[in-house]
């Protein structure tokens, strides 16, 4: 798909605040699922997007910063995967490649997040001389700069994306070979199984198990719409609270809280 100079600079400027997200957290502009549908929307590709962003993000959601190891960058593999994803034209029939191409495209967004984060320091060194001068307005400029920078660095790579063209992303997306194509489907499919490893790793408690099941069994029901497993999963999230106020308030009656609202209330009962 070709596309107009506007586009061209609204889908810079959605990667500019993707970068700058990335470090504020505000917005959350850096998340797959608005990054790629913000992209998809300037570029008339909304669906396909969507789809490529909602996938990206069940795997995003086991990616977190912890301590001095920096995670992935989803705000770059988010960009830039959408904007193959429409430039190649393929649309539904290639967001599988996509996802694909956004796993070391994030790895590159992390080693552009550690030089930039690196080159940040400058900007507090000019700080701390502005502090000692008592400038708050220069010390206000220094810091815009330097989030700003973080927005350069996803910038770039999408320019540069976009600046490639439609034709060589084209002929390089349909000189893949069969064999690489559907391999790439098989491993974009693996990655999002264990981005929600990850994330069960993390949220796995005894409570929680028997929702996790239960959600399984309840998907597998083809009638049910995802509007349906929504209200579903709040109604069930709606009771959960309730049983964990009674679990909770029951302590003053001679039971024990042992933190899983539904074993106490079976308990003092």
């Amino acid at each position: 798909m070709e596309l107009n100079i506007i586009q061209m600079i609204l889908v810079v400027f959605v990667a500019f605040l993707a970068g700058v997200e990335g470090i504020l957290d505000e917005f959350h502009f850096h998340q797959p699922v608005i990054a790629c549908t913000l992209i998809g929307l300037v570029t008339g590709q909304l669906v396909p997007c969507l789809i490529l962003g909602g996938t990206l993000q069940l795997l995003a959601l086991g990616w977190a910063n912890i301590g001095a190891a920096v995670a992935p960058d989803a705000a770059l593999a988010s960009v830039a995967s959408a904007i193959i994803l429409v430039l190649g034209g393929q649309g539904k029939a290639g967001v599988d490649s996509a996802i694909a191409l956004a796993i070391p495209l994030a790895v590159a967004g992390l080693l552009l997040t550690i030089l930039g984060r690196t080159l940040a320091t400058a900007f507090v060194h000019l700080m701390d001389a502005a502090a000692k001068e008592g400038d708050f307005r220069k010390i206000e400029f220094w810091h815009i700069m330097a989030i700003c920078m973080q927005g350069i660095r996803i910038a770039i790579p999408a320019a540069l994306i976009l600046a490639i063209g439609e034709g060589p992303v084209r002929a390089l997306l349909e000189s893949m070979p069969e064999w690489l194509t559907a391999g790439l489907a098989i491993g974009g499919g693996m990655v999002v199984a264990v981005g929600f490893a990850m994330v069960i790793n993390m949220m796995a408690t005894k409570e929680v198990w028997p929702f996790f099941a239960l959600g399984f069994v309840i998907a597998t029901v083809s009638e049910i719409t995802l509007i349906g497993l929504g209200a579903i999963g709040m109604s069930l999230a709606l009771i959960y609270l309730a049983l964990s106020k009674q679990g909770g308030g029951s302590g003053g009656n001679g039971g024990s809280n042992t933190g899983d609202p539904v074993g106490d209330i079976i308990d003092n009962y």
